[in-house]
């Protein structure tokens, strides 16, 4: 019999699903597919494969293990528009865990990440106009609502990032609680957080041949002195934080406030750019109504 997801990590994009998935994997019984993020539900090529390459990710899941993946292509809309009527076809009883960043934190750091793959040219200010996914990935309410609509919300799980990261163990045993995992989860601390933007490089035109390369990695250790490749990774890596001028927050604000208001409403609490890391990193914060 073909095996499907028990639980899908489904975004946000930059908000710790990496460390999420990480830690899910670490426990005993639960199975995650390799790749991290198969993207089978969103990305029209990887679906065109057709359902039993998926099926394929999961055959070596042990028997009784839960069984999950991770891809935050499935919260990106409006670039992915048919992911929640695959999802609904495929996997209609899957529960889904969408952990929510602050929105322009997240919005920084997804301009760092494309910057660092050579997709972003320009500064994040022209960045902002250029490409609308920055702000869209970042409305919450508005990714998550044809999910609550096609499931209802008692199938979906809002974790927050600040909360996940300053009450690691509490979040996890959530998370476990909602899939379904009978064992008492545990976070290990040894683990680093994955996709940390600050220790990105910029990446460049035969990078994966002179970085990437095991060739490569051993010549540079043998070869050329620590100091000065350290001196090299620093010049490609992006100097300093990106800052977004004021104009650009104020236009933000705007539309992730009106987006967090819908959200605070779904969540029986108020909500705005201004206070959404106090409020989500100190309170657990669950659906008021899981219909």
């Amino acid at each position: 019999m073909s095996k499907l997801p028990n639980f899908m990590i489904i975004g946000a994009m930059k908000s710790a699903t990496s460390t999420l998935q990480d830690q899910l994997v670490q426990q005993p019984d639960v199975f995650m597919c390799d790749p991290k993020e198969p993207n089978f539900f969103s990305n029209d090529v990887v679906y065109n494969k057709g359902i039993e390459w998926y099926c394929d990710l999961f055959e070596s899941a042990p028997a009784g293990a839960l069984i999950g993946e991770a891809s935050t292509h499935y919260t990106k809309l409006p670039t992915y528009p048919d992911t929640i009527e695959r999802l609904k076809l495929h996997c209609p009883d899957t529960k889904f865990i969408y952990v929510m960043r602050h929105p322009i934190d997240r919005l920084i750091s997804h301009y760092i990440h494309e910057w660092s793959t050579g997709v972003y040219q320009c500064d994040i200010n022209e960045a902002i106009d250029i490409y609308p996914e920055l702000t869209a990935y970042s409305c919450y309410a508005m990714q998550l609502e044809p999910y609550i609509a096609s499931f209802g919300r008692n199938k979906i799980l809002p974790v927050f990032f600040d909360k996940l990261i300053k009450h690691s163990q509490t979040e996890l045993e959530r998370v476990a609680e909602h899939i379904g995992y009978k064992q008492t989860p545990v976070w290990h601390t040894a683990l680093k957080a994955k996709n940390i933007s600050s220790k990105r490089i910029k990446k460049f035109p035969l990078y994966q041949l002179l970085i990437e390369s095991s060739i490569a990695k051993s010549l540079r250790r043998n070869l050329v002195p620590k100091k000065l490749r350290n001196f090299v990774k620093s010049k490609l890596r992006m100097q300093q934080r990106p800052i977004i001028n004021d104009d650009n927050i104020r236009k933000l604000e705007d539309v992730f406030n009106q987006d967090l208001a819908v959200l605070g409403t779904w969540l029986g609490t108020e909500l705005t750019c201004q206070n959404f890391k106090e409020i989500t990193a100190t309170t657990e914060l669950n659906w008021i109504n899981n219909d």
